[in-house]
């Protein structure tokens, strides 16, 4: 079926990610995508650009676990994250979310946990450049609030 996991520095192609996941699958009936991307913005402060680090091997590791849960929670067909690393621009698209299932509700309910896990517990660390300075960015506690409505918890938020 291919690759679930890519964690790269090239930008990803919403599209062709999907025609890849629909293909191999006659079974498909709903595609759900979230893409996310870089704003220009947080805390109130101008964003300049984005730096993302990872943990090679354990990133991905993470991730395939996530969608192993996934997989358990909702009747999915697939799913596929791409996450981009390096440094980003505003506007850039960081990370996508795809998954396929028979019915749009599974499909939406499985993207959404997937975002939420990724956001809390997926080991990336982000650093944004500002006017004032550069800063490593933590976990909000409305992400871990998001992820805590899946009965789980993650703890990082302060």
């Amino acid at each position: 079926m291919g690759e679930r996991v890519s964690v790269r520095h090239a930008d990803f192609d919403l599209s062709a990610e999907v025609a890849t996941l629909r293909a191999v699958d006659a079974g498909v009936g709903a595609v759900v995508a979230f893409v996310g991307t870089v704003r220009d913005h947080s805390s109130g402060q101008n964003v300049s650009r984005m730096e993302l680090e990872h943990y090679p091997g354990m990133t991905e590791t993470a991730i395939e676990a996530m969608i192993d849960a996934a997989h358990r929670r909702f009747d999915i067909r697939a799913a596929r994250v791409v996450h981009r690393i390096g440094v980003l621009e505003p506007a850039d698209q960081i990370v996508l979310v795809a998954v396929t299932s028979a019915h749009r509700g599974q499909a939406f309910q499985a993207c959404e946990f997937l975002m939420d896990y990724l956001k809390t517990q997926a080991p990336f660390w982000k650093k944004e450049s500002t006017a004032e300075g550069s800063r490593w960015v933590d976990a909000r506690s409305s992400d871990d609030a998001a992820l805590q409505r899946w009965g789980l918890s993650s703890g990082n938020a302060g």
